[in-house]
């Protein structure tokens, strides 16, 4: 067995009481990370990145995690932060505490400077969280799903697997599955092709989908989703089978 990678944490970064790291994170100047929180293995997270404060809820406890060890109550402390593996987090990246869930990173996403991820949201692996970025609490990015330059989700918004959202858009509403949506406030101009071809699809597959993708029919009963290649299948049906108020 190979010996543990080791974390390098910047020696004006603080990690405080209740931060639980894995291995060979990087973690740069002036970044403050507090519990409860943990972090996976591999993640470079960089200068002045804050992980870990308080929610952005009037009502809610405001303790100074740097300093203070978490009581272990949850309505006190914040519900956690939860952040997988290979991110690279960018300089002046913030995430926030839950107020009554876990503020879940899936892992391999990419955060530019200066993105926000709110109290309560939960984002899937692989995406990208362009610079300038600002979730509202408790949105719900999916796998894959790529947001542009300055956009703007309103709190409790859904952006499906593998969406892209133009940059300086204001998103009010669910963002679906494969779909291209720009403007303010925000609106689906189209199908991710180009995403959907990389994932393996011909056109064919794709335009037999894109009524779905669209919100304006059915999943094909014809056992499409079955033959999907790779994982697509199973993200597919995943977003089919949501919950339409799942917020």
């Amino acid at each position: 067995m190979s010996p543990a990678a080791p974390n390098r944490i910047h020696p004006t970064a603080v990690v405080g009481e209740g931060v639980e790291l894995g291995e060979g994170n990087v973690i740069g100047p002036y970044t403050v990370i507090v519990g409860p929180a943990r972090i996976g293995d591999g993640n470079w997270i960089g200068p002045h990145v804050t992980i870990g404060t308080p929610g952005e809820d009037r009502g809610r406890p405001h303790p100074a995690a740097w300093e203070e060890t978490p009581t272990g109550d949850p309505d006190q402390d914040g519900y956690g932060v939860v952040i997988g593996d290979r991110n690279r987090i960018r300089e002046y990246v913030s995430v926030h505490q839950g107020t009554w869930r876990t503020t879940t990173l899936g892992s391999d996403g990419y955060y530019l400077r200066g993105s926000h991820i709110a109290h309560d949201c939960l984002v899937g692996s692989g995406v990208t969280v362009a610079s300038n970025v600002i979730t509202g609490g408790h949105c719900h990015i999916w796998d894959g799903a790529n947001l542009g330059m300055g956009t703007v989700l309103h709190q409790r918004v859904v952006i499906g697997p593998g969406a892209m959202v133009g940059m300086s858009s204001a998103v009010r509403r669910e963002v679906g599955a494969f779909t291209i949506a720009v403007g303010n406030p925000a609106r689906v101009t189209g199908v991710n092709v180009v995403g959907l071809s990389r994932r393996g699809l011909d056109e064919t597959m794709i335009e037999a989908l894109s009524p779905w993708l669209k919100g304006k029919g059915e999943l094909p009963d014809d056992g499409l989703a079955d033959r999907l290649p790779g994982d697509l299948s199973t993200v597919v049906k995943a977003w089919d089978a949501r919950p339409r108020d799942e917020h």
